[in-house]
C-alpha cells in the first residue's frame, strides 16, 4: 500500500503526475464519447471551467506554471498497448467489446487538443474548443489538474509529520464512514468521484478501503484506470452534456423539446440493461416524465442528480406506476451530494420500493474538512461544463435552479419549452 503522506512529501510532479493516462477518467465519459464520435463526429463545441466556490481563489492557490505543466503533460498522453487492450477485451455490464473497433482506432491514435489558459482576478478562465468527440475528452482530468493543485498548494506548507497525522485522520474519517454503512442487507455503492477527489493517489486508497470494508456492497468505481489496475467493474452510463449539446443544435423551439428523448433514442440503439438509465433532470425532472414516450418507461432506472433526492425518487416512482412498469423491478441510482448518513437514510426509504444504488462522489474521495486551519482542504464545488455547440449556448436548468447555466435569455426560453415551474433552490457545496 503506498505511503501517501511520504509520497507528498517527496512530490515530484513528473514522477506522480495528476493525470497519468487517457484512461484516467469516468467510464461514463468514454461511453459518451463513443456515442458522440457514432452520432455528432462534427458538431463544434466549447468546454468552460466554473468555480461555484467564488471564496477559493484558484489563481491566487495554483501558479500558472505549474498549471500549463500539467495541462500539457495530458496533452502528451496517449493510450497504452494495456490500456487499449483492456477496452477492447474487458466485459463491461456483462456485455464484450463494448467499445466498436472503429471507435477504439480513433481513441489509440488521440492526442487532446489545444487549450486556452487566462487568468481573471483570483481565478482562472480555462476553456477547450475544437470537435465534440476530443474536446470532451478534457472534462475530467482538467477538473482533477485543478482539485489536486489546490490541494498541493496547502500541502506543501505542512511538514513530514503533519501530513503523517493528515492523512491518518483522513484515512480514520473515511473508515468510519465505511462503518456506518456496512451490515445494511442489500446495499450497493459505487465510487463517483474523479472529478472533485483529492488526489489520484487518494482515489485509489479510498477504492480498496472500499472494497475491503465493504465487501459486496462496494460495486465499483467510475475512475477507468483504477477499475483496470484494481480489476474491480467500472460503472458509469450517461451525463447531462449529452441533452444540452442536443438541445442547442436544436433548430426550433419542437426540436427543443424533442432532444432530450433523442438523446436516449440513440443511446437506446447502443445499449440495454444497466446501461439504459435515464438522467431526466437536465431540464427539470417532471417535465420530462410527464412528457416522455412509453418506451422509455421500459428503461432499467433512473438516476437522481440534483433537487431532494427523496423526493426525485418518489416521482420516479409514481411514474412508472403511471406507465404500468412495476417500480420494484426499476433501478434508481442516487448521485448528488452523497454522504454515508445519506446513503443510510436514502437505502432504508427506498429499499423494497425500488432496487437502490449510490454513486458516491467528492464526500467520498474529497472529505478532508475540518482536518486543516482554516478548513483550507475542504472540497468546493467545481464543474467545466459545454458552454456552445456550434456557436449556439447551451443551457442547463435542473432541479436545482443554483445549478442552472446559460445566458439568461435562453434559460428563460428553456423555462417555457419545458414547462418549468417554481423551484426550490438548494445549496451546491460539492
Amino acid at each position: 500500500m503506498v505511503d501517501i503522506a511520504t509520497r507528498v512529501w517527496n512530490h515530484k510532479w513528473k514522477i506522480d503526475p495528476i493525470v497519468r493516462s487517457l484512461i484516467d477518467t469516468d467510464f461514463y465519459k468514454l461511453l459518451m464519447c463513443q456515442s458522440v464520435f457514432r452520432n455528432k463526429p462534427d458538431t463544434q463545441v466549447t468546454f468552460s471551467l466554473i468555480n461555484r466556490s467564488k471564496h477559493v481563489p484558484l489563481a491566487d492557490l495554483i501558479d500558472e506554471g505549474e498549471l500549463r505543466e500539467q495541462l500539457d503533460h495530458i496533452r502528451s498522453l496517449s493510450l497504452s498497448r494495456g490500456e487499449s487492450t483492456w477496452m477492447r477485451g474487458n466485459t463491461f455490464y456483462g456485455k464484450r467489446q463494448m467499445f466498436t473497433p472503429e471507435f477504439m482506432d480513433w481513441f489509440e491514435t488521440l492526442r487532446l487538443p489545444a487549450y486556452h489558459l487566462e487568468r481573471r482576478g483570483d481565478q482562472y478562465e480555462l476553456t477547450f474548443e475544437g470537435s465534440w468527440p476530443e474536446v470532451m475528452l478534457w472534462e475530467i482530468p482538467a477538473l482533477a489538474v485543478l482539485m489536486e493543485l489546490r490541494g498541493r498548494a496547502v500541502l506543501n506548507e505542512m511538514g513530514r509529520f503533519e501530513l503523517q497525522v493528515l492523512y491518518a485522520r483522513a484515512m480514520t474519517k473515511l473508515w468510519e464512514k465505511i462503518e456506518v454503512l456496512r451490515g445494511h442487507a442489500g446495499l450497493r455503492v459505487a465510487d463517483f468521484g474523479t472529478r472533485r477527489r483529492h488526489s489520484f493517489l487518494w482515489q485509489d486508497w479510498c477504492v480498496q478501503a472500499m472494497g475491503e470494508g465493504l465487501g459486496e456492497a462496494f460495486v465499483g468505481t467510475s475512475n477507468c484506470l483504477i477499475a483496470k489496475n484494481r480489476d474491480v467493474a467500472a460503472i458509469g452510463t450517461n451525463a447531462h452534456e449529452l441533452p444540452m449539446v442536443y438541445s442547442a443544435l436544436a433548430a426550433d423551439d419542437a426540436a427543443l423539446a424533442q432532444a432530450p428523448y433523442d438523446v436516449l433514442s440513440d443511446w437506446h440503439e447502443e445499449h440495454d440493461g444497466n446501461l439504459r438509465v435515464i438522467l431526466p433532470d437536465t431540464y427539470g425532472t417532471q417535465g420530462f416524465l410527464d412528457n416522455a414516450p412509453d418506451w422509455l418507461a421500459g428503461w432499467t432506472g433512473i438516476r437522481i442528480d440534483s433537487g431532494d433526492p427523496a423526493t426525485g425518487a418518489e416521482n420516479a416512482i409514481k411514474w412508472w406506476k403511471t406507465r404500468g412498469e412495476d417500480p420494484r423491478e426499476k433501478l434508481v441510482i442516487f448521485s448528488d451530494g452523497l454522504d454515508a448518513a445519506k446513503i443510510v437514510e436514502l437505502h432504508k426509504k427506498f429499499a423494497g420500493r425500488v432496487k437502490v444504488s449510490f454513486g458516491w462522489g467528492t464526500m467520498l474521495t474529497n472529505d478532508f474538512k475540518g482536518l486543516t486551519k482554516d478548513d483550507r482542504l475542504a472540497p468546493f464545488s467545481l464543474v467545466c461544463k459545454a458552454i456552445s455547440a456550434n456557436g449556439r449556448p447551451t443551457v442547463k436548468l435542473s432541479d436545482n435552479p443554483n445549478k442552472a447555466m446559460g445566458p439568461q435569455s435562453e434559460i428563460e426560453r428553456y423555462k417555457r419549452v419545458f414547462q418549468v415551474g417554481v423551484q426550490e433552490a438548494q445549496a451546491v457545496e460539492v
